[in-house]
Order: C-alpha cells, then structure tokens, then sequence
C-alpha cells in the first residue's frame, strides 16, 4: 500500500502555525500531534469540533496517526452533532479542551519522530459534507490521496500568485473561514501541512478581527476568505497590513469587487472554484478573467445534465450542476446552474444574475434573490428577493432594476431586511430565507 507523508518536513524548522505571535515549528508541531495522539481514546471517527485552528490541525493529525478519520459535522449545532454521530458508529469527539488537556498532560512523553507521520494514501483522512442548501447534509469520503492531488495545484496557484513580489518567500495564511468546512480545510489545513506555508491559527469574522490576524504574521501574507466578507472589508474601509494575495471561494465574486479590493490593498485576488465533491479544481483571476483554469489532469465533460468531472486523484467521475462553456485550451466559463434557471411567462432568467444585478446598485451591501414555495402544486412560484440596503425604499430598488431586466422578473416581494441569515461560510440556506420572508411578511402585514 503506497504511503505518503502526513506533513511536509524537509525542513523540521520551518514555520507551520503562528498562534498568539509566536511560531510552531514543524519539529515542535509534530511531538504536539504525538501528544494528543496519545492521549485518544480508540474508536473509528474522531468527531473534531475544535473553534481554533491550531488545535484542529493537532486532533486532525492525531487522528490520522492513529489510523482514524476525522468527522466534520456541517454545522456544529447540537442536533446536527449528534445526528452525525449517530449515522457512524463508533465516532467520539474532540474539542478544544481535549486538545489542550492532551498537551498538558502527555508532552513530556517521547514524541513520534517526523518521519513516521506517512498515512497510506488510501486511508480515509476525514468525511465531509454539504452545506445542506437545498436538502439535507451529505456526507463525502475523502482519502489521503484525492486531498493530495488538489492540494499540490492549489499551493501552485498560491505560489504562482506571490512569485512576481515575494519569490520564493514562505507565505503566512490569515483564514476568515472555519477549518469544518471543505474550502476551509483545503485552505488553512491541508496548505499548510503539505507545502512550505504556515496558518494564523484564530478566525477572525470582523473586518477590524482580521486587521489585528494579520498584523500577528509576516509578509508574504495570504488572506483567505469569501465574496460577504471581502464586502464588509471593502465597506469598512480599514487599512490592511500589507496583504500579498487574497483567496475567495464559496459563491462567485464580482469583478467590480475583486477590483477595488485590488486597487485598495495592492494584492492580487485569487478566486478558487470547487465543491465538497471535487475540491478545488480550477481558479482565476477575477479582475483580470472571466475563464476559469482548470488544474492539469482535470477533464471537464458539460452534459444536458450538468457537468461531469475527471481527475487522476478522484476515486470516480463527479457531476457538477453548473452550466459550462468550455474554452480551449484549459479554461471553461460558467453560465449558470441548472437548480438556479427559472421560467416566469414563458421567459428564463438566472437567480444568481438577477441577485447580482441588484448588487450593483448603490447603497446595496447584500442581496439574494430566491423562488418562494408555492402554495398549491402547480401554482407559479414567485420570485423573492431579501435586500440589505439603509436607507434605500423597496419601491426605489425595483425601480433601479427595472432598467436592466424584465420586467416579469422583478421580485415581488422585494422586502429590505437589516441582514441575510448567512452561515459561517457566508451562504444562505432555503429554509432560513423562507423564514425570514415569512417573518418580514407578517410583521409588515
């Protein structure tokens, strides 16, 4: 069975965390994660619920040394803990205080060497899931050697986006995103693990959060965060520390933005195209680009369906519900989704176009645009859109639209909201977005 390191450690004294402004060393990282590998109890899933990052990336290792797989519930919500649980038997969870306590009390113990921590490819490093948008969380295997593949393109990508300024210089990554989830653990786990990288190991949410994470790392510094929270860094208006590059996934990023946010910090942004299914595989850069470029060895194959997608890492062909025009002779261009294309009077239209036309009118910080329910089968289901616009009129913002779409697709109801129930990621789930329509509904009836 062919194995492969766990952790790059060609030099065991490079930089791997920074936490509190001081930093891991690979060599001292790896005798943490033989700590807490040894303080675990035996069992199939570790259930890794820990909120900051360095203590993730420790149970996360810990758990692959010895032989188990890393369980990571979409949300961390009681209910959704315990029912991920129950669907593995065997599971047991591992927060931060397991961590820590294992630190304490096992650090003295003779530690696993560096080269012992290789993982047979084909373990089962952890199961990831959905978000659940638009049904219930699904759960996805992933083996050392389908995080490996993707991995080493994305870390090029990276690489590629600093070697202009910073050469050959090891980055330091700032993440706004959670480790749990898929783009996050690509991100700010597997990078640095796998490539000469290291993590900042908080979470900052608030623009003036992230201003301090980075403040805490040396340049070459790597902001990795999504489309809401490159917004309310934009309206914020703080002046970064000296960002080099700056990483977007998880709902596309407008031009518009990914310029300003350009012109306002000096870095480049990076937009990363994947999904739980397939990680990354394909960026851009979306100031510049409108194509995607697709990793080497990923076949991309669009079908009245969807899109079917290849890899040499992949365990079988996965298919993608977005429209895609390919575009020789390594990029393609989405078009759309198929779930997002809806028919009014005869008429077809984008709700994710539609969502985006609104964001470009000014005094619009967050938008989306959604088909309510229908109240009888066969009824025509109406467009909604929620808008957080101060000090804008709903009236004046379908005015605004109006001169840019049809009108049979002006949302009614067009109700202004003081947020949108976004989740950690930054999406939005149908069940928070009817709710809150039905509760700005009966409260302006």
């Amino acid at each position: 069975m062919l194995e492969a390191p766990l952790v790059d450690a060609a030099d065991p004294n490079r930089r791997l965390l920074w936490v509190r402004g001081r930093a891991t060393t690979v060599a001292e990282f790896t005798a943490e994660v033989a700590a807490v590998a040894a303080a675990l109890p035996q069992g199939t899933y570790l259930t890794n619920l820990c909120e900051r990052r360095d203590h993730f990336l420790r149970a996360y290792c810990a758990a692959v040394v010895r032989g188990q797989t890393n369980l990571l519930p979409p949300s961390h919500a009681p209910l959704a803990i315990e029912e991920c649980m129950a669907a593995h038997p065997g599971s047991y969870r591992c927060d931060d205080a397991t961590v820590a306590r294992a630190l304490t009390e096992h650090k003295g113990r003779e530690p696993l060497t560096v080269q012992a921590l290789t993982v047979p490819e084909a373990h089962v490093v952890q199961i990831a899931f959905t978000s659940g948008s638009t049904g219930a969380p699904r759960a996805h295997v992933k083996r050392w050697r389908n995080l490996l593949g993707s991995t080493r393109f994305n870390a090029e990508r990276v690489r590629a986006s600093l070697a202009a300024r910073y050469a050959e210089a090891p980055p330091a990554i700032v993440a706004t995103v959670p480790a749990q989830h898929m783009y996050g653990t690509e991100t700010s786990v597997l990078l640095p693990l796998l490539s000469p990288m290291a993590v900042h190991a908080g979470r900052p949410l608030f623009p003036a959060d992230v201003v301090t994470a980075l403040s805490e790392v040396p340049p070459p510094r790597v902001l990795v965060t999504t489309p809401v929270h490159l917004r309310a860094l934009a309206v914020a208006g703080l002046g970064l520390p000296e960002v080099a590059t700056i990483v977007s996934a998880t709902a596309p990023l407008e031009r518009e933005l990914a310029r300003s946010v350009e012109r306002a910090t000096g870095a480049t942004v990076l937009e990363m195209f994947g999904s739980t299914e397939t990680c990354v595989i394909a960026t851009r850069l979306t100031a510049l680009e409108d194509a995607w470029r697709l990793y080497p060895g990923v076949v991309l194959t669009p079908s009245g369906d969807g899109a079917t997608v290849r890899a040499p890492w992949f365990d079988v062909p996965t298919t993608l519900q977005d429209v895609i025009e390919l575009v020789p002779p390594d990029g393609f261009v989405v078009r759309g989704r198929h779930l997002d294309m809806i028919e009014v009077a005869g008429k077809r239209a984008s709700l994710a176009d539609l969502t985006r036309r609104i964001l470009d009118i000014p005094g619009v910080r967050d938008a989306v645009v959604f088909q309510a329910q229908a109240p009888d089968a066969g009824a025509v289901r109406r467009v909604t859109a929620l808008v957080v616009a101060p000090g804008l009129a709903p009236p004046a913002i379908a005015a605004q639209l109006s001169r840019s779409i049809d009108p049979a697709f002006i949302p009614r109801p067009l109700l202004v909201v003081p947020a949108l129930p976004r989740n950690e990621l930054g999406k939005l789930s149908l069940e928070a977005l009817h709710a809150l329509a039905a509760s700005q509904l009966s409260s302006s009836a």
